[in-house]
């Protein structure tokens, strides 16, 4: 929600300058929320490790192909990728209510580490609905409930932030007080967020995931096709 929110707040700035200073605000919301669950949830490392690494070094090479693909074509295909989420999440009711991980050793790690990559490289180049798409991978392919699912997912959109900060920073593509600003503010909500999905649980977390991804829908609906 910060993209859409910054590019109508700066509309004369580049795109690198929004997803640059979208991506320092975030990684304080993200790694703040990694290490509360962290300390909270059993993360399945196995999984959350392979595909933090391989996230990490796609992200990087995202952030340098920003503005190669236009942001309105990435528009028009991210509302019918969330619909078909929202819409398979919703149908399947029992989806990451039980935490039952398919796979394990090699084949877990191989699987993350795909995950990792494709994900890692939307996150580096683009952005919105990295999480949400996260948490739904871990769910519904490597059988997480919905409280695993989100741990691993800020252990993975934490490595992809810092990864493409690593390009945004050096190319002076971040407007420092805004970002910071806008960070404080997201670290009190991270907090709060994983304090209420370690309190309440998986199906509070499910609820949430639907709510955050209708919204989603909705605003780059708005954007895309009614704008």
């Amino acid at each position: 929600m910060q993209i859409p929110a910054l590019f109508s707040a700066m509309p004369t700035a580049v795109p690198a300058t929004v997803f640059g200073t979208n991506k320092l605000s975030a990684i304080f919301g993200t790694g703040i929320a990694a290490l509360r669950y962290s300390r909270s949830v059993s993360v399945r490392w196995n999984a959350a490790l392979p595909a933090a690494i391989t996230a990490f070094i796609f992200s990087y090479l995202g952030a340098l192909t920003v503005g190669l693909i236009p942001a309105d074509l990435m528009r028009m295909l991210l509302v019918p990728l969330l619909i078909g989420v929202a819409a398979y999440t919703f149908v399947k009711k029992n989806l990451g209510s039980i935490h039952t991980p398919l796979y394990a050793g090699g084949k877990e790690r191989f699987l993350s580490v795909g995950l990792g990559a494709a994900i890692g490289f939307y996150d580096g180049f683009f952005g919105p609905g990295t999480g949400s798409f996260l948490v739904f991978l871990f769910v519904r392919y490597f059988g997480f409930d919905f409280l695993r699912a989100s741990a691993a997912a800020k252990v993975v959109n934490a490595a992809t932030n810092f990864a493409a900060l690593l390009y945004f920073i050096p190319s002076g593509n971040i407007i420092w007080q805004l970002g910071l600003s806008m960070a404080a503010f997201n670290m009190t909500g991270s907090l709060l967020g994983t304090r209420l999905a370690l309190r309440h649980g998986t199906a509070f977390v499910r609820k949430i995931f639907l709510l955050v991804v209708s919204a989603l829908i909705l605003k780059f609906g708005y954007d895309t096709f009614l704008k």
